[in-house]
C-alpha cells in the first residue's frame, strides 16, 4: 500500500492495479485508474512517490519501480533496481526494496530497503 500528494490530490495505491485519486479534505475518491504496460496490468503497487509530473511506484516483490502518467495510467518507462541488493544476499523472501523518496532540490531519488521479517 503506497500514498503521495500530487500538490492537489493524495494517490493511493491498495496493492492491485489501481491507483485512487482522492480529495484531501473530503477523503472521497474522486477517480481510479488502472496501470498498464502495454496490454499487462500491472499490479502489486506499493510505496507511491510523485515525481515532477509522474507517480512513481515500488512493485512489491520486484526490484523494479514503474513511471506512471497520472492522467492515462501508462506505465511510462521502468528504473531497475537489481543491482542494488542482489537477491541471493537477502536473508530472506520477505528482504525487499520498497521504500521511495523524492529530493527535488537536488533531483535525487532515495529507495529503502525491508530487512526484518514478519512474524
Amino acid at each position: 500500500m503506497g500514498l503521495t500528494y500530487d500538490g492537489r490530490q493524495l494517490i493511493m495505491s491498495d496493492g492491485t492495479a489501481t491507483l485512487r485519486f482522492i480529495d484531501p479534505t473530503t477523503f472521497a475518491v474522486k477517480r481510479q485508474l488502472l496501470v498498464r504496460d502495454g496490454n499487462r496490468r500491472i499490479s502489486q503497487l506499493n510505496e507511491l512517490e510523485y515525481v515532477e509530473g509522474e507517480v512513481y511506484a515500488n512493485i512489491w516483490y520486484e526490484d523494479q519501480i514503474a513511471r506512471i502518467s497520472p492522467t492515462t495510467g501508462r506505465v511510462l518507462g521502468w528504473i531497475d533496481l537489481s543491482h542494488l541488493w542482489l537477491a541471493g544476499q537477502r536473508p530472506h523472501r520477505d528482504a525487499v526494496l520498497n521504500g521511495i523518496a523524492y529530493d527535488a532540490q537536488h533531483q535525487r531519488l532515495f529507495v529503502t530497503a525491508r530487512t526484518a521479517e514478519t512474524v
